[in-house]
């Protein structure tokens, strides 16, 4: 099985094409200035960095052309599109109504734009990937991986302010918490290394890079983290 996943900004896109079966990345790059004259895509395949300059003028075009370099008879991964089994998106705010990896569907797109108020840069590039590939590979499968469905295991106690609880309710003011697909990886992984059940264990993981953030982990499940409200983090973290 191969899977295409995608990492949408709103003027980038970042992808990577894995072979399931074996784990590995048989092509991987960034597509930059999307909208903008000088767009163009960094693509790396067999240990070789290819920068094309290529005008795309919104996501699609910008997929598409991607699409057409992991089949390209000069350094191809892949034969047909068809190889393709599923799409991946990696996506930032669900709000509380998402708790897990879900296939994407008219509902999915719904909570994503209910929680654009709270992830403003994010979840609209979120949704321009996801139209983008319905109308370049309509029919294919979709799966949202959320960045804040880790944290929904906290206890209310950690995730409630201590500011009057009507703006919980009105506004869904609460920490909500970031980076859950790496807080979770790196977790899973050192329990891996140390060889012991991860529900045996307590362990503070970090997540550092253009936004940082540390996450309690009990049991394998998030307990607590630093990251709040949203990911706008110099102004709203959860500190």
């Amino acid at each position: 099985m191969k899977i295409l996943v995608l990492n949408c900004g709103s003027s980038s896109l970042k992808y990577q094409l894995m072979d399931m079966e074996n784990e590995k990345v048989l092509a991987s790059g960034k597509y930059e200035r999307i909208g903008e004259k000088e767009a163009f895509i960094t693509h790396k395949v067999n240990g070789e960095k290819k920068v094309i300059e290529h005008y795309a003028p919104d996501h699609a075009e910008a997929i598409d052309f991607t699409l057409k370099q992991l089949i390209n008879p000069e350094y191809k991964v892949i034969d047909s599109l068809d190889e393709i089994s599923a799409i991946g998106h990696r996506a930032v705010h669900g709000g509380e109504k998402i708790a897990e990896s879900v296939v994407i569907d008219d509902k999915v797109i719904d909570t994503i734009k209910e929680c654009i108020d709270l992830a403003p840069l994010h979840n609209p590039a979120t949704i321009l990937g996801i139209e983008a590939c319905k109308k370049v590979m309509p029919g294919k499968p979709m799966v949202a991986v959320f960045d804040t469905a880790f944290h929904q295991t906290m206890p209310k106690e950690n995730y409630i302010y201590p500011i009057p609880y009507k703006y919980y309710e009105k506004y869904g003011i609460r920490k909500y918490g970031f980076h859950g697909t790496s807080h979770m990886y790196v977790s899973k992984r050192v329990a891996e290394i140390m060889g012991k059940d991860i529900k045996d264990l307590k362990i503070i993981t970090c997540h550092l890079g253009q936004g940082s953030s540390i996450c309690a982990i009990k049991n394998g499940k998030s307990v607590e983290t630093s990251m709040g409200l949203t990911p706008l983090r110099r102004y709203t973290n959860g500190y």
